[in-house]
């Protein structure tokens, strides 16, 4: 097994740009995946200046990646409407999905869809209750879930940020390789955007697995 460490923010939209490569990754039966959410923005109303700075990065993200923000989200970010923000509530439920049933990247993906898809408010609690039930997660095992992962919180980005500081990550996303023998080195997603095919044959060249057609 091949352990990766990801490092990421649910409000981050290089990170939506680079959910067809997570999911890839999560699906090779021969990769660990270790989510480690970044804390990027704290509780906040997005300021009319910084959404004209987010339409014109989406754009770039979209020219890249080829993710389409969707038509719902780019209406509400243009518009006057307030707009709450928050990687830690959203990063919250992403720690309290993994510890019920392995659902972390499940949960990241719902978040960036009904975000960047839907534009739904996604820093209110109900609305991830109800992305927790889309994935099969009881209410009331969610509830406490969340409870737990709110203790959790503090260290989990404390430790985010201490290892990006100690491998000089510079931003989300950010992919590190964790060897047998204790050493981490650090993959580059950015040069797979669209090139999913290069993506597969270069993690089927770190884990020895073959397959019948290389990018």
């Amino acid at each position: 097994m091949v352990k990766v460490h990801y490092f990421f923010d649910p409000m981050c939209g290089w990170c939506f740009g680079a959910s067809p490569l997570l999911e890839t990754l999560a699906e090779m039966p021969t990769i660990t995946l270790k989510l480690h959410p970044g804390g990027m923005l704290p509780r906040s109303e997005l300021a009319a200046e910084f959404r004209a700075h987010i339409l014109e990065a989406d754009q770039q993200i979209s020219l890249v990646t080829g993710q389409v923000f969707g038509e719902a989200y780019r209406s509400r970010i243009a518009s006057q409407q307030p707009l709450i923000v928050d990687s830690y509530l959203t990063a919250q439920a992403i720690i309290a999905a993994e510890a019920l049933q392995g659902l972390g990247l499940a949960m990241l993906k719902k978040i960036q869809q009904a975000h960047y898809q839907r534009g739904l408010t996604v820093a209110e609690p109900e609305v991830l209750a109800q992305l927790a039930s889309q994935l099969g997660i009881e209410h009331d095992k969610w509830q406490n879930a969340m409870q737990q992962a709110k203790s959790d919180l503090p260290a989990t980005i404390a430790n985010s940020q201490q290892l990006m500081a100690q491998y000089q990550l510079r931003g989300f996303p950010s992919l590190m390789i964790e060897q047998a023998n204790g050493q981490w080195h650090s993959v580059q997603p950015s040069v797979y955007y669209g090139k999913l095919n290069q993506w597969q044959a270069f993690w089927q060249s770190m884990t020895g697995i073959s397959s019948g057609s290389h990018a």
